[in-house]
């Protein structure tokens, strides 16, 4: 049986977020997963680290790879990945439903094209809008 190496990346800055959102690792795990279920990924674990004074980070490890958030409350800014191995979970989302639970003044993302030999690097179409 031969496997496909395709995956998509999608990475997101997100910036002008609230402060509260940002710094509970509680959260933003429990959010972390309803989006990968949001998006059809299957969920391996969780990890999560509050910081001190602030900041968290969350990742969770999906069989087809992962998802993770980095926060920096005291600059309103989360850095949002996910990538996902195969055609059947789309990345793209996941990041949608975390930006609509965080609901940023504004985003830059860009989303590769992994496994199929050189990266393409495209521009998402990426929606802050209501719950998906």
């Amino acid at each position: 049986m031969e496997y496909s190496t395709f995956g998509r990346h999608v990475a997101v800055d997100a910036w002008g977020v609230d402060f509260e959102l940002l710094n509970s690792a509680q959260f933003l795990q429990s959010h972390m997963v309803e989006a990968a279920e949001a998006c059809g990924a299957t969920v391996l674990s969780v990890q999560a680290q509050q910081f001190e004074p602030q900041g968290a980070t969350v990742l969770v490890l999906l069989s087809e790879s992962h998802i993770s958030i980095h926060t920096y409350p005291e600059k309103g800014f989360a850095a949002l990945d996910c990538y996902t191995c195969g055609e059947t979970v789309d990345p793209q989302l996941a990041i949608d439903y975390m930006l609509s639970v965080l609901k940023p003044e504004t985003t830059h993302a860009k989303k590769l094209i992994r496994g199929m030999g050189e990266m393409q690097v495209e521009e998402p179409n990426v929606k802050q809008g209501e719950l998906v």
